[in-house]
């Protein structure tokens, strides 16, 4: 009769042992959100002490939230890429005091681009080749992004460009314009207009001709990750 009464608590204890490596590896569901607007003093990056205004010149920045802790601060609005992944802007609390200055001051400016795992909370800092936040913003269509930079190589110039998500070169890398400028416009292009069938991009320096090229790529080249802790640290 000892061996009957013990039959269910023993079968209990094994299902119990079963159950337990699929609670083990059940993925955990992350939060990922954007906190409230702050306005902060912000000046531009080719202001003067004459120009200069931080009275009137502000930047609006918002926390990046993911389970509730603050992971980032950011500026603009977010492009929904796929229906889990995002991009935004960074926005960077940078310390400017000269190496005579005993005091740290600090300015705010806007920064390179993120883009943001909703399933992972997993953030990636993007480099947009020739981006320079200082010439002008990029603008987002599906996994594109379009904007004026600055190319590296030795000659140099203004260059529009066209970068997708996940691809090492840039879709479309055009030369139009010599750099550095005297006296340049501020932005030094206006923002990129996208067109979806055919698929084109209109870059325009500003009192500039504006230029249109066709974008030729392939469909999305982004590798969205499984939702494991580990991509959320």
């Amino acid at each position: 009769m000892q061996i009957f009464r013990s039959a269910p608590v023993l079968l209990l204890v094994l299902l119990c042992a079963c159950a337990q490596p699929l609670l083990a590896a059940a993925p955990k569901v992350h939060t990922v959100t954007l906190g409230s607007v702050r306005r902060v003093p912000y000046t531009q990056p080719d202001a003067t002490p004459d120009s200069k205004s931080d009275e009137t010149s502000t930047l609006k920045v918002r926390p990046l939230l993911v389970d509730d802790r603050q992971k980032e601060w950011t500026t603009g609005d977010p492009h929904d890429v796929t229906d889990r992944s995002f991009t935004i802007r960074r926005a960077i609390h940078l310390n400017e005091s000269l190496p005579t200055e005993s005091a740290p001051h600090w300015t705010w400016q806007p920064g390179p681009w993120l883009l943001v795992d909703r399933a992972t909370g997993h953030i990636t800092a993007l480099h947009l080749p020739d981006f320079d936040p200082t010439i002008s913003n990029a603008v987002w269509f599906r996994d594109y992004a379009a904007y004026c930079g600055i190319a590296t190589t030795a000659k140099g110039g203004l260059v529009a460009v066209v970068a997708q998500l996940g691809a090492r070169r840039p879709v479309l890398q055009r030369l139009v314009g010599p750099w550095p400028q005297a006296n340049h416009f501020i932005p030094v292009c206006q923002p990129a207009t996208w067109q979806r069938l055919p698929l084109r991009v209109t870059l325009q320096p500003t009192a500039g001709e504006p230029l249109t090229f066709d974008v030729i790529g392939s469909a999305s080249l982004i590798e969205e990750g499984d939702n494991s802790d580990s991509e959320a640290q």
